[in-house]
Order: structure tokens, then C-alpha cells, then sequence
């Protein structure tokens, strides 16, 4: 079998992006989720250590964590026109869209009415981040060391710590217990100082994790204009380029992050109007950094979101630039194998805290928790596409209560 042109693997990587970016919804974990499926189950471009290593590179540099995973599965596919094509064709789609509401709230002061849709989406997507954590925590979770580590994570995240304590404390943690196995297995035989693995059953857990989404209702506040007169292209642009350089954490984070600059200190926006761009990031698929496509395009009109949106994102394609090509290096490093690892299960842990909340507003009756057993079913017995269950649950949500 010959190998695939490189103009071949460029297109079937803008056709794999592309799509995802029209249908991953539900926020971080679920694109992490789909990510998933897609490079490591069907296509089988990395293993599954290797997605956990690319994973925790991208949640130890600022920005959007999914959004960074897709730009280093695509430099791993096809090098650096892969890194700029799966970046690009990700959030192209979600930009696309987010435009076309920012068009509509401008225009008519209002949004489409698409919450019932996301009554039977969610669900489904909680079935499958289910199915994809446990995937990757049957490759990451290599000893009871690695399991007592992510337990203490998944505690630490749920009891608000910052997930960069989190993950540094997890990465610290792994590599000082490197060097303490190291030292006694200089002193005592091997036998005795080897740590026992943990097996784990095939058998998918009943737990559901889910990511959190804001209780924004979308009103037609966008007949309110600015306070401060409209900004130009190259301050929204600088703007937006600090927020993509600097911002960890989730859209709560984000939130607050907007909120101190837009309305507080330079007045371009009103409370509501933020809290509606916020709302449209989290009810749109793809990227929820394209939060910045709306608020551009309310600052600016097109050339502003568009100015925005390539402020906020254009950090993570240098991030990852940078740190992509160091990776396999550090893996072959002991040192940095540890660390890495304990990285790696951190980052499960902050998946798996963050998703549990998706989980307790997703399934709130009988219906949709039988939605999402019944996904859960399909994706791990018969291997059905997430894609598939997501336009089904789109449908079903029309007539869920």
C-alpha cells in the first residue's frame, strides 16, 4: 500500500476539522472527547499515550485547550501545513456562525430560539466524554500511584482549586516519586520496589461527567449600545491578542477576564451584551474562544470579528508551534516521562471535574437519562459516530420535555 500524498492528507485533514467544527458542541471536553475518536480510534493517526502527551501540552500553555489538541494532532498528521490546517478549518466553521448570530442580534435584537436543541444534545454529548475518559484513563492511569494522583486531582479541581495548581502540583507529585523509585531501586532489588499496575476492566463506569455551561439566558439586549465610543480594528485586535497570550480556565474565567477590560475600565460593552457573547460561545460547536468573533463584530461589525477571532487564537497556533516539535524528546526523557505523566492524569481529572456539571443540568429527567445510557450503548457496543448521535439528539430534543 502506498503512502497517501501529502496533498491528499491535507485535505482529509481540512474535511475531519472542518466537520467537527460544524458539530463539536458542548464546550472543552467534548471536543477533547471527538478529538479523540476521530485521530485515535478511526483514523489511528497517535496512540493513545501519545493523544494523553499532546493533551497535557496543551493544558500547560494558555488558551483554548481543545482548539490547541486539534493544531497538535494536525502538526503530528502532516507537519506544518497540518498544524495550520486543522487549526484553521476548527475554528473556521464556529466563527462562521458566530457571525451570522452577532448579524442577527445586531439586526433584529434578538437570537434564534435553539436551547430546545441542546436539550437532547447534551446528553449525548455526556455519553460520549463517558466513553473517551475512559479510553484515555485505561492508557494514563499506569500504577495505583497514578490512580491515588488523579483521585487527589479530581478533589482538588472540585473543590475550586486553580487548575495550574492542579496540574503543576500533579506534574511535581510524579516526578518527585520518579526520583524517590529511582533511588530505592538503587538500594533494594527490583522486586520489591516496583510499583504493582493497576488493571483495569473494559467495562465503561456509570459515571457521567460533563462540562459546565453559564445559565445565560439570550435576550435582545443588543439594541443597547456601548457606553464608550466603538474602538478601532488594531486596539480589539491587541486586545484579544493579550487575552489568547495570557488566559487559562474555562468560559467562567473568561467571563471575568472580558468583563475587567470591556465594560469596567474601557466601556465598549454593556453587562448584557457580554453575557450574550459569552452565551452565544458556549450554545455554538466548535471553540468557545469565539466569544471574541461576537464581540468584534459588535465593536466592529465583520472586520471585527474577524479581527478579534484572529487576535484570540493566533497565540495558540505559536504555542504550539513552539512546543510540539519538544515533545517526543520529552517523553523519551525519564524524568520528563514522569512528569508528564502525572500531567496526564491531572488533565483527565480537570476533564472529568469540569464535565460532572454538564452531567447534572444534561440529565435532569427520565428521558434524558435514558438518551444518554442508550448513547452510551451505541458509541461503546456497535461503535456508532458521535456525529450521528449529535444530529439525532439535536432531533430528539424538539420533542424531549
Amino acid at each position: 500500500m502506498t503512502a497517501a500524498s501529502p496533498r491528499r492528507v491535507l485535505i482529509e485533514l481540512a474535511l475531519l476539522f472542518l466537520r467537527l467544527g460544524f458539530t463539536a458542541f458542548g464546550g472543552p471536553a467534548a471536543h477533547i472527547a471527538m478529538l479523540e475518536e476521530a485521530a485515535v480510534r478511526k483514523h489511528q493517526w497517535v496512540t493513545h499515550e501519545e493523544f494523553l502527551d499532546l493533551l497535557g501540552a496543551a493544558n500547560l500553555i494558555p488558551g483554548p485547550n481543545s482548539t490547541e489538541l486539534a493544531i497538535h494532532l494536525g502538526y503530528r498528521r502532516a507537519g506544518w501545513p497540518g498544524l495550520v490546517v486543522a487549526g484553521v478549518c476548527f475554528i473556521a466553521p464556529a466563527m462562521g456562525i458566530v457571525l451570522a448570530l452577532a448579524w442577527v442580534y445586531t439586526r433584529y435584537g434578538a437570537l434564534p430560539e435553539i436551547a430546545q436543541l441542546l436539550v437532547g444534545v447534551k446528553p449525548v454529548i455526556v455519553a460520549v466524554i463517558a466513553q473517551a475518559l475512559w479510553n484515555l484513563a485505561r492508557t494514563a492511569v499506569k500504577s495505583r500511584w497514578l490512580l491515588l494522583l488523579a483521585v487527589l486531582s479530581l478533589v482538588a479541581s472540585l473543590a475550586g482549586v486553580h487548575e495550574l495548581l492542579v496540574l503543576a502540583a500533579a506534574g511535581l507529585l510524579a516526578l518527585v516519586a520518579q526520583r524517590v523509585r529511582t533511588q530505592l531501586d538503587r538500594r533494594v532489588p527490583p522486586a520489591a520496589s516496583a510499583l504493582l499496575p493497576l488493571s483495569l476492566s473494559p467495562s465503561p463506569s456509570p459515571s457521567l461527567p460533563g462540562s459546565p455551561s453559564l445559565p445565560l439566558a439570550l435576550s435582545g439586549a443588543a439594541g443597547a449600545s456601548a457606553i464608550a465610543a466603538a474602538p478601532g480594528l488594531l486596539p480589539i485586535f491587541l486586545f484579544f491578542l493579550k487575552v489568547g497570550s495570557v488566559l487559562f480556565g474555562s468560559g467562567y474565567v473568561l467571563l471575568a477576564f472580558l468583563r475587567a477590560d470591556l465594560v469596567v475600565r474601557w466601556h465598549w460593552l454593556t453587562d448584557r451584551q457580554l453575557l450574550d457573547a459569552i452565551a452565544v460561545g458556549q450554545i455554538t460547536p466548535g471553540p468557545v474562544f469565539t466569544t471574541a468573533t461576537f464581540i468584534g463584530y459588535l465593536l466592529h461589525g465583520a472586520s471585527g470579528g474577524l479581527t478579534a477571532t484572529l487576535g484570540i487564537f493566533l497565540p495558540a497556533f505559536v504555542f504550539v508551534a513552539l512546543s510540539a516539535p519538544l515533545l517526543p524528546r520529552l517523553r523519551r526523557s525519564p524524568t520528563a516521562a514522569a512528569l508528564l505523566d502525572g500531567v496526564n492524569v491531572a488533565s483527565l481529572a480537570l476533564m472529568a471535574g469540569v464535565t460532572w456539571f454538564l452531567a447534572r443540568s444534561a440529565i435532569a429527567s427520565w428521558p434524558t437519562l435514558a438518551l444518554a445510557l442508550a448513547s452510551l450503548v451505541l458509541l461503546i457496543r456497535f461503535r456508532v459516530s458521535s456525529v450521528w448521535l449529535l444530529l439525532a439528539g439535536a432531533l430528539l430534543g424538539l420533542v424531549l420535555p
